[in-house]
């Protein structure tokens, strides 16, 4: 996989149009259609997608609250995990986090699901909670990185 030819753009309409069809298939079924047209049209809520030789491969939403972001999903289609695509997509949503002068990032994960809580700890993020059975069959994992203020 040659990620050179990775770009990473705030998502439209277009894009979501683009993935509806096999947006539960390829991606995963946590989100619809709606759901996500919904938080596109939402002020606080930004996406960035992620396009490999034009074509959407994964994407990362936050919910931005005075200055406190929550990621609200980062999925990548199913053929494409395990390339890189998820660190690349959480480094950029960092960095835009940074320059909207941001003070924290919360996220939420399934305890199952190792390769996240692997990625999200390399990126500094801390276990500060949990929420027990909050997934269908597991704990959900609340983390958060702190970001420094400059």
């Amino acid at each position: 996989m040659n990620i050179e030819n990775l770009n990473i753009s705030i998502m439209n309409l277009n894009d979501l149009n683009q993935i509806k069809n096999t947006l539960e298939a390829d991606f995963d079924n946590f989100w619809n259609y709606n759901i996500l047209k919904n938080e596109l049209q939402n002020p606080n809520s930004t996406y960035f997608v992620a396009k490999l030789n034009d074509f959407i491969i994964g994407f990362i939403g936050i919910l931005i609250v005075l200055d406190i972001a929550d990621v609200t999903n980062i999925v990548i289609k199913k053929s494409h995990r395990g390339n890189g695509f998820s660190k690349l997509l959480l480094d950029h949503i960092i960095q835009f986090c940074k320059q909207k002068k941001i003070s924290q990032i919360n996220l939420e994960v399934n305890s199952t699901n190792y390769t996240a809580i692997n990625l999200y700890k390399k990126f500094g993020f801390i276990n500060v909670g949990k929420r027990k059975n909050y997934y269908k069959n597991a704990d959900g994992l609340l983390f958060t990185k702190y970001l420094k203020k400059e």
